[in-house]
């Protein structure tokens, strides 16, 4: 049964890294993962996640106002394409309500799981609008 999940930590906590880690391993185990990020989130250049110890991927670079879950049709629905095994979101907390709703139809609907990866809260305590939907 797929489960959507949110990992959130404090910054400089290794969670790219473990995002990373995690799509390696489903990749090594023949499984097909699509990596999220917001494309404002373009430190390692845009639809690249990257963590500080040097680890990188490419990844699909996602708008405000993008449909994740037709993204994630789209990705797996290829002639020649095998199934999407896994979706990592990274910088999770910057996904609007709308996605987040979208990630729990991908779940529900498609039976994929999805991992999402960011922050809980500003540096003023707030929930950034991605994490609050999915605590």
């Amino acid at each position: 049964m797929a489960k959507l999940y949110f990992y959130y930590s404090a910054m400089n906590a290794g969670k790219t890294t473990t995002l990373l880690q995690s799509a390696h391993n489903y990749r090594e185990r023949g499984m097909r993962v699509a990596i999220l990020t917001p494309r404002l989130d373009d430190r390692a250049g845009v639809g690249r996640v990257a963590s500080r110890i040097g680890l990188s991927a490419e990844a699909i670079a996602f708008d405000r106002d993008d449909d994740l879950l037709d993204c994630v049709r789209v990705l797996g629905a290829g002639e020649n394409v095998p199934r999407i095994d896994c979706v990592l979101v990274d910088e999770a907390q910057f996904l609007t309500r709308a996605q987040v709703w979208q990630l729990s139809e991908v779940v529900d609907a498609l039976r994929i799981p999805v991992l999402c990866y960011g922050l809980r809260t500003d540096f003023r305590g707030e929930l950034f609008e991605g994490s609050q939907y999915l605590l």
